[in-house]
């Protein structure tokens, strides 16, 4: 507000001009509150050329190139750019003009500020993440970094997973693979969820078929690597630092699907947790 009231000032200041009076560039400078340089670097991009050039090579400067540095300076306050405003200034000599592009900018400044109170959201997921590990970890950082980038509420998970499994994960999936897995992880809880709703048992059709399909999720997920599975265990054991939501929904499923899996495996003549602590 107060950028507001210094440039209505310099509004009235101005009016005052007459119409055949010339300002130098540090007249013109003092009079809008800016900057001898400033005004310089606008005639080098064209932005506001002076009027006229005096006999002695000095810049002059009229009422109308007055009212232009009014435009560029409002201009500047709403967000445009230095190139935005050279484009735009000419044609806007209607009040519609002004409004349409008023329209777009007010468009504009919405999305930085969605985008930006995504990137605090993101600030504050890590620092509660951080606040929960042992050790200084720039990987593990680096690896929330980018699930918060990606809109993936998963980004908690990378500081309870173990190190192989970390590894593991970071030789075998990208950005785009690794998004896939997490988002098939949620469709495959929410299919668990359905079918325990719908009252059917752990050892029926539904129940063996989901269990199977959870356990190729696994796999898939491991590369059928068994030396993984001690450390997924040990995630599923540990969840005090789990995503609170996250937790209550694999709780809700968790019975069911165990019971569903240990069905499909001694229908299978399986145990391939054997050995495994659990």
């Amino acid at each position: 507000m107060a950028d507001l009231y210094v440039t209505l000032r310099h509004v009235l200041a101005s009016s005052s001009m007459s119409n055949d009076t010339l300002l130098t560039v540090g007249q013109l400078a003092k009079r809008m509150g800016t900057t001898v340089r400033t005004l310089q670097y606008y005639d080098q991009l064209g932005l506001l050329e002076p009027s006229e050039i005096s006999g002695g090579g000095r810049r002059l400067y009229s009422p109308r190139d007055v009212v232009r540095l009014h435009q560029i300076q409002t201009m500047k306050y709403l967000g445009f750019s230095l190139g935005d405003i050279k484009t735009r200034l000419v044609g806007l000599t209607t009040p519609a003009d002004v409004a349409n592009e008023l329209t777009n900018q007010a468009a504009a400044v919405r999305a930085q500020i969605e985008s930006l109170n995504k990137v605090v959201m993101a600030i504050e997921a890590l620092l509660e993440t951080t606040l929960k590990m042992d050790a200084v970890d720039w990987s593990r950082y680096a690896d929330v970094v980018t699930l918060l980038r990606l809109d993936s509420e998963m980004y908690w998970a990378v500081t309870q997973l173990g190190d192989r499994t970390l590894a593991y994960a970071h030789a075998h999936f990208t950005e785009t693979t690794g998004k896939d897995m997490i988002e098939r992880f949620k469709e495959l809880n929410q299919e668990i969820a359905a079918i325990q709703a719908d009252g059917a048992a752990p050892d029926s059709e539904a129940g063996l078929g989901i269990a199977a399909k959870f356990w190729g999720f696994i796999m898939e997920f491991t590369g059928g690597d068994a030396s993984l599975l001690p450390e997924l265990l040990d995630f599923n054991a540990n969840r005090d630092g789990w995503d609170a939501t996250w937790k209550q929904q694999w709780e809700a499923v968790e019975d069911y699907i165990s019971a569903a899996m240990n069905a499909y495996f001694a229908k299978n003549g399986q145990n391939p947790f054997e050995g495994i602590p659990q």
